[in-house]
């Protein structure tokens, strides 16, 4: 059993509710969605005091559990109008964990900038924010450190949320205490900012009591034992996600200089300093890390510490999202120059894939030739000062787009489209166009699935089973990049469900939660005025040729949603049979 905070940021009143059992599992993005619903959220100002700001921690949170501490933070998003769900590594939901919370919900919104820190036994104090304000992430983190001391784990709301630019995400710490884990997409920032809360300090003590603990235990031991074995997770680890940009950049679909083109150096050419294996090979020689863990016990260990030529750290993580959106998108073909552009965006605490989804765009309306790195400096600049025009390039690609009146905006719902290529690797650009999160890729990623030759039915089907499965583990606090072992161990994992939480699931569980979540989802965007003109691939992909491919988007939203429609038909046919 565990408590769940509903706190009143204006009255200060908390109101805590037992979770347990099945309530504990049903957490995270399905938790989200649900709550969003039931609290009628969908038509309200996403910046006002009626939009709430969801916490929640899965149930393992707490555990060595390898990838399951994940933290899912949600509310109607700023930046799409629709239903959000953005979850981080780092250490926070451990915390969460070990002070045996399942999450908190922020309601209303402060008086004054405060910072809330979560003690023993969910205790609750306040203090003012003011010595952070304004303040890059790296400085607030190490003064809220001083205050707090060593043993605490952070969610911070940076300087552009603090001034509702929609750029922002929440920074949460990492294993190091660096606060570079984001709960990115969305606006989420901007959502803590319009509360004037400045951080969420919780402590961090030990492991907390589970249903049966001991063989809870045991199973963890034996899934890092198939972690320890698996091929894609040995990967993972040696190369870390960059190693995603040797592939796309080899057919074709990395985005480069705003979705112009799909591939920045050709094979004949050499190696794509972009690329994993490149970043491997120079960071060991280097000393950085090339493998890191993100959250506290991971065994996966897919980040980075990237350092420069003298050995010193130059941003910890350097990721393929990053690498594509405010790299090759932008025209950067040397990843030291990303590296230093990444560390100031986790120190403004903002999403590098709508930042660089918004400066390629900035670099497609004539302001400056791609790969000028001055000129992307300044613009962070700019947005780290609030500038007017920093404050314009903060509100997101598609109100850049419009206002520069672009033809070449990649955005679906409004938010800038991750580093897939939709004409190529076209799963994953119809899991984009069907997810009402907006265009996530970690709603259904299927970058390697064979699309030459396949239907809408092929691909849609392949998009709506991925979607499930990560439904679900963004509902479980699990992290993505386990799923190789995950999905092929779901009565393993369903079982380690009940010891512990105490439920009595059975393997059908983990499926229909996925399914039940992005049900809950595309109701709250249907509330939310949502219709098929926003499921739409912007027409650029549909009209402009991708070299080297020369491949156009085939498939319209009509089409796919019929598709889709489809595959829900089906899903019930085969419950009642």
């Amino acid at each position: 059993m565990r408590q769940y905070l509903h706190i009143n940021l204006r009255s200060r009143e908390v109101k805590p509710e037992e979770f347990a059992g099945e309530k504990l599992a049903r957490a995270g993005r399905f938790f989200i969605a649900n709550s969003l619903l039931e609290m009628g959220v969908a038509k309200v100002d996403p910046l006002g005091p009626d939009n709430p700001l969801i916490f929640s921690a899965g149930p393992f949170a707490g555990s060595n559990f390898s990838n399951a501490n994940r933290t899912s933070v949600g509310c109607k998003s700023p930046l799409t109008g629709g239903v959000k769900e953005a979850n981080a590594g780092g250490s926070f939901g451990l915390a969460l964990g070990q002070m045996n919370l399942a999450g908190f919900t922020l309601y209303d919104q402060c008086s004054d900038w405060s910072v809330m820190h979560i003690g023993q036994d969910g205790k609750i104090s306040w203090s003012s924010a003011e010595p952070y304000m304004g303040k890059g992430n790296f400085e607030c983190a190490e003064l809220l450190h001083e205050q707090f001391g060593s043993k605490v784990s952070l969610a911070i709301c940076g300087p552009v949320g603090e001034y509702g630019g929609l750029l922002a995400g929440i920074a949460m710490s990492d294993t190091d205490k660096r606060p570079t884990r984001l709960s990115a997409r969305g606006g989420v920032g901007a959502v803590m900012g319009s509360k004037k809360v400045k951080a969420v300090v919780v402590e961090l003590s030990k492991m907390p009591t589970f249903h049966e603990r001991k063989k809870l235990l045991k199973g963890i031991k034996e899934y890092g034992k198939k972690l320890k074995a698996d091929e894609a997770i040995t990967a993972l680890k040696e190369y870390g996600t960059a190693m995603m940009a040797d592939y796309t950049n080899y057919v074709g679909g990395l985005p480069v200089n705003n979705f112009g083109a799909g591939r920045q150096v050709e094979p004949d050419q050499g190696p794509l300093k972009m690329g994993g294996e490149f970043i491997r090979e120079q960071n060991t020689t280097r000393g950085g890390e090339t493998s890191h863990a993100c959250m506290p016990g991971c065994m996966i260990e897919c980040s980075n510490v990237y350092a420069d030529a003298d050995g010193n750290e130059i941003s910890s993580p350097v990721e393929y999202e990053t690498l594509g959106l405010m790299g090759t998108n932008c025209g950067i073909s040397e990843p030291d120059e990303l590296a230093r552009l990444n560390w100031h965006a986790n120190d403004l605490g903002i999403d590098t894939i709508e930042t660089g989804a918004m400066m390629g765009v900035l670099m497609e309306a004539g302001l400056a030739k791609f790969g000028d790195i001055e000129f992307l400096n300044n613009v962070i600049s700019q947005i780290r000062e609030g500038s007017e025009i920093g404050k314009l390039w903060a509100q997101g690609t598609g109100a850049v787009g419009k206002h520069y009146k672009v033809d070449r905006v990649p955005v679906i719902k409004n938010q800038g489209i991750s580093a897939y290529d939709p004409r190529v690797i076209e799963v994953t650009g119809i899991s984009m166009m069907l997810t009402a999160q907006g265009a996530d890729h970690t709603t259904g990623n299927v970058a390697k699935f064979e699309c030459a030759n396949t239907t809408v039915d092929e691909l849609v089907d392949a998009s709506m089973e991925t979607q499930v499965l990560c439904a679900t583990a963004d509902s479980l606090g699990l992290c993505v990049f386990g799923r190789s072992v995950t999905n092929a161990n779901i009565e393993m994992i369903v079982g380690l469900i009940n010891d512990a939480t105490g439920s009595n699931l059975d393997t059908s569980f983990f499926l229909e939660l996925g399914k039940e979540t992005l049900r809950l989802e595309n109701v709250f965007n249907k509330e939310a005025g949502f219709s098929e003109e926003d499921d739409e691939l912007p027409e650029f992909f549909y009209d402009q040729p991708l070299a080297p491919s020369n491949q156009v988007a085939r498939f319209r939203a009509s089409e796919v949603n019929k598709s889709a429609e489809r595959w829900w038909e089906n899903q019930v046919s085969e419950t009642q049979a």
